[in-house]
């Protein structure tokens, strides 16, 4: 017969998750370790336990809590035997409810136990200071202790890390949070977290192992990541974000696959925060391989009834040229396309790639092969709060009940996320209700699409001028576009109100729009008028091909000619007066530049036609041609520029063509002469008087000036030629020939913190001696 000894104490007690005595003394020796069940669960009642029988249990020191609140957690019963064991599990179990500071367990007489508990106390108020950067709203939004909520250590420890994580999100590593407690009456607390939050952690220094072809500034020109310069208070680019140093892996990536190196690998990007968390250290480790050349290409089918020959026509790779990854995308883009035109629903074109490492020469071999047959069961789409799903379903490539395609499907994620209107757009594809269906699911992430710019500048032509543009690029979530500009200058004022509707009709491609205007110009200078015109643009636009565009305007128009000297010229004071203009224009464009806002590669041809005498009081009809064509060279470090434009107008309805109307050159289209400095002129005045003929061209290589990319300094070379011919106007006072005008210059470019300053210095050649001319001219613009 077991006997347990009087004195027999058992005490277990518990603070702030921390176990500060656990005795017994004078007792059977029986193990601590709690039972499990024979799943490795949760501890257990043991079942048949012999042991004394448990008479009493006394519970002490509740104050909120009920009593039978704690015996529910207990493994201890009246009327049941206990052991150590059973004890030892009642305490845990106690513990784990986090409602308790401490807890403790012992015998207080024959077969009785005592519990004794010290409650946690109820948080009463939950504070933030020293938070400047970081509103108290976003924190509590992270944070997980409230008001009423049962104050723990653990929990607090937690929130504390939370409060961190917010400020590393934010750049500043540096951050300190130290909570605090205030004891209240009846068991309550007041918390408050003193923040310290400390500098931003900015990148001190990006470097690269490994790299031998590109140099640091140039990779670093790649990546999101910029480092820490005295100008980067103007932006967050300096900021270390571990998400942007892993989209940097991937611009890494992408920049030397598009530069022929097929075999190029990121081994590690290692970000090091510095002694004192004020910055970090970022090494990109990467491994480069052989550079390769586009070799020979070819098309194979195992899919019956495919016309390979009839491919190859949208096949567009040169042999020679650098291997490119995002060239070999597109032609199995087209591939695809084109076969899905034929009535092959189910395709797969892979490309096979065979390096020839002795020549570093890649043979591409496009495989045509069936896929399975899938359909698109539904798309659904999610996270979109204010932009209507129509938006989003009209970028897709493939609609419900299509067959699946992962060319299109990849498509269509693209073009969903070149809206713009999305900080994160997600497209994946899950099964569907039976095998052969699936579901695609699209979630995105939206942004702000409203803009509201300031801008200021100055230029040799406008003189200062002031900006303010209120921009929706996303009008009530349907994708429509909305600018209201205003502009103020000192020649120069004017109103601008546009909006455009992309998907005019509900029909892709097809786009119309409207513009209302009011202009003021002071053109004293150059005819010793002004002239102002007021009035309303409608127009569409679609494609006719991937590459060709049509664009249709109407334009309708008070135009006035005002202020004219009285020591003008006779020409210009015909012109006085008002006149209502009503014209209609298109513009057909072919592009293939690989860029439109920075173009280094491709060209663009365009022609267009102006004709005015449906109505209104003008009565004419103009043409104009352009081409523009870049060439890079020495890895798009330097960028040649070849362009040219002719222009023509004609006056219909025995009208003459007025001034207004006419072609000008000088300025910012030909440098080194002033405004409107080339062309017919009255001599007697000095007034330019236009011509109805022009032809300008333009050769410019643009080149680093050998300081780092991030200073944004670049500085061209470029040469301007032209001529502008054929007035309306004769006699011994008018200069009118149709001779080459032609300059050269240097200009120098500075993406400044400010905004874009171009300098350029111009000297004219070749020039009639009535022209006017200059050297210099600056332009200067920021928005902000």
């Amino acid at each position: 017969m077991k006997s347990i000894l009087k004195s027999s104490v058992l005490s277990v007690s518990l603070l702030c998750g921390t176990v500060l005595t656990t005795t017994l003394a004078n007792a059977q020796s029986v193990p601590l370790v709690p039972p499990t069940n024979s799943q490795g669960g949760d501890e257990v009642v043991e079942e048949n336990v012999s042991g004394p029988i448990l008479q009493e249990i006394v519970i002490s020191g509740l104050q909120r809590i009920e009593e039978e609140t704690i015996l529910t957690y207990l493994s201890l019963r009246e009327g049941k035997p206990y052991t150590a064991n059973t004890i030892n599990q009642s305490l845990k179990k106690l513990y784990a409810t986090g409602l308790f500071a401490d807890v403790s367990i012992s015998q207080i007489g024959q077969n009785a136990l005592e519990i004794k508990v010290v409650e946690n106390p109820i948080i009463n108020r939950v504070a933030y200071e020293g938070n400047l950067r970081v509103k108290d709203e976003i924190l509590e939004s992270e944070t997980q202790l409230r008001p009423r909520i049962v104050y723990t250590r653990t929990r607090v420890q937690n929130d504390v890390k939370r409060i961190l994580d917010v400020y590393r999100r934010r750049g500043r590593y540096a951050a300190k949070v130290v909570p605090k407690i205030i004891q209240l009456d009846q068991n309550r607390v007041d918390l408050a977290f003193e923040i310290e939050e400390g500098p931003d952690s900015g990148v001190h220094k990006i470097s690269f192992v490994g790299n031998d072809y590109f140099d640091d500034d140039a990779l670093a020109s790649e990546l999101l990541t910029r480092q820490t310069r005295w100008y980067s208070f103007l932006s967050d680019a300096d900021t270390y974000d571990p998400d942007k140093l892993t989209f940097d892996r991937e611009l890494l990536r992408r920049y030397y696959l598009k530069s022929g190196f097929a075999d190029f690998r990121v081994v590690s990007a290692v970000a090091e925060l510095s002694e004192d968390r004020t910055g970090f250290f970022i090494t990109f480790t990467v491994e480069e391989g052989d550079r390769y050349s586009f070799g020979d290409y070819e098309i194979s089918s195992s899919l019956k009834g495919v016309d390979v020959e009839s491919l190859y026509e949208f096949v567009d790779i040169d042999v020679g040229d650098w291997y490119n990854a995002n060239i070999l995308e597109d032609n199995v883009d087209a591939i695809t396309e084109e076969l899905n035109r034929q009535g092959f629903a189910f395709v797969d074109v892979y490309p096979e790639i065979n390096r020839n490492t002795e020549d570093d020469i890649i043979n591409i071999n496009f495989k045509i092969a069936e896929a399975p047959k899938v359909y698109v069961d539904r798309i659904e789409i999610r996270g979109n709060v204010r932009t209507k799903d129509e938006v989003i379903r009209r970028e897709f490539r493939l609609v419900e009940g299509d067959a699946f395609n992962t060319s299109k499907l990849r498509r269509s994620r693209q073009r969903i996320t070149d809206l713009g209107y999305f900080k994160n757009v997600e497209v994946n594809n899950v099964p569907g209700q039976s095998p052969n269906h699936t579901v695609i699911q699209v979630d995105v992430e939206e942004q702000s699409t409203g803009e509201l710019s300031l801008g200021g500048g100055f230029s040799t032509t406008a003189g200062l001028l002031a900006e303010v543009a209120v921009e929706e690029r996303n009008l009530l979530g349907r994708g429509q576009h909305l600018r209201v500009a205003t502009q103020l200058g000192q020649d120069e004022s004017k109103v601008d109100i546009s909006f455009t509707e992309p998907y005019f009709l509900d029909r892709e491609g097809l786009a119309a729009g409207v513009d209302l205007f009011l202009v003021e110009e002071d053109n004293q200078d150059t005819s010793s008028s002004d002239n102002s015109e007021k009035g309303f643009r409608l127009r569409t636009g679609y494609d006719l091909t991937q590459y060709w565009r049509q664009n249709l305007n109407l334009r309708v128009a008070n135009e006035e000619v005002t202020n004219v000297a009285s020591d003008a010229s006779i020409y210009v004071k015909a012109d006085e007066g008002e006149r209502t203009v009503v014209s209609i224009g298109h513009t057909t464009a072919y592009d293939r530049l690989n860029s439109r806002i920075s173009p280094t590669d491709g060209y663009i041809f365009s022609f267009s036609n102006d004709f005015a005498g449906l109505a209104g009081d003008v009565d004419y009809f103009s043409s104009t041609v352009k081409a523009s064509n870049y060439v890079s060279f020495m890895e798009e470090d330097f960028v040649l520029e070849l362009s040219a434009s002719a222009s023509n107008i004609v006056g219909l309805n025995d009208q003459d063509v007025r001034l207004n109307d006419r072609f000008y050159a000088g300025g910012s289209n030909f440098r080194g002469f002033d405004n409107a400095g080339v062309g017919p002129r009255d001599t007697a005045t000095d007034d330019a008087l236009g011509g109805k003929n022009r032809w300008l061209a333009t050769a410019e290589l643009d080149f680093p000036i050998g300081v780092p990319r991030e200073f944004g300094l670049t500085a061209s070379v470029f040469t301007d030629f032209g001529s502008v011919w054929s007035t309306e106007e004769s006699g011994t006072n008018v200069a009118d020939d149709t001779s080459i005008r032609s300059s050269v210059g240097v200009g120098f470019n500075w993406e400044s913190p400010l905004g874009p300053m171009r300098f350029d210095f111009a000297q004219a050649i070749q020039k009639e001696d009535y022209d006017d001319t200059e050297i210099f001219r600056f332009s200067f613009g920021t928005r902000f």
